[in-house]
């Protein structure tokens, strides 16, 4: 198979695969490293390398789970406040091997949506390479991360674009 065919058959192969999906099986330190090392050959203008990514795994992934169910419950009213969706919010952390936290670092060399686009092309191709590993994944952009800017450290020129889960899936469904 040639390049172009292999790349065809890893963009249509490519899916989101949700936390419920995913197996007991843990993902390799080293098919992460790869994962985020393909995020950072994605095109972007001035070279402003705008994405910054932070994993959670271990510990670190349920404390954010914690968080994400606090924030949760402390932005709904009692009239707004589902159980159902608490619930979800930390299941979906903890049943994902790994998080990882998606945020644009504004330049101001440039126009903030070519940025915006630039670690989008990094998710894709985190996507891509998730497909080729065998690794369930989706980028969800919860509102609730707005309020993660302590924990994730965000300055005043960057903002989160939302979470990227992933985990081991024994069958990569079509």
């Amino acid at each position: 198979m040639n390049k172009a065919e292999i790349l065809k058959e890893i963009i249509e192969q490519r899916r989101s695969i949700f936390p419920k999906d995913y197996s007991e099986t843990e993902i390799a330190q080293e098919i992460i490293d790869e994962i985020l090392h393909s995020a950072t050959l994605a095109p972007n203008h001035k070279r402003t390398k705008p994405w910054r990514f932070k994993t959670f795994r271990g510990e670190e992934k349920a404390a954010l789970a914690s968080e994400m169910q606090a924030i949760y419950k402390a932005t709904q009213s009692e009239q707004t406040f589902l159980e159902k969706k608490y619930q979800d919010i930390g299941f979906k952390i903890n049943k994902a091997n790994a998080v990882i936290s998606i945020t644009v670092n504004f330049s101001g060399m440039v126009p903030e949506w070519e940025e915006i686009a630039a670690v989008s092309m990094a998710v894709q191709n985190m996507y891509l390479t998730c497909t080729t590993n065998n690794v369930g994944c989706y980028w969800s952009s919860p509102g609730l991360v707005n309020h993660l800017k302590d924990s994730l450290t965000i300055e005043e020129n960057q903002k989160c674009l939302g979470l990227f889960y992933m985990g081991s899936v024994d069958q990569y469904n079509n």
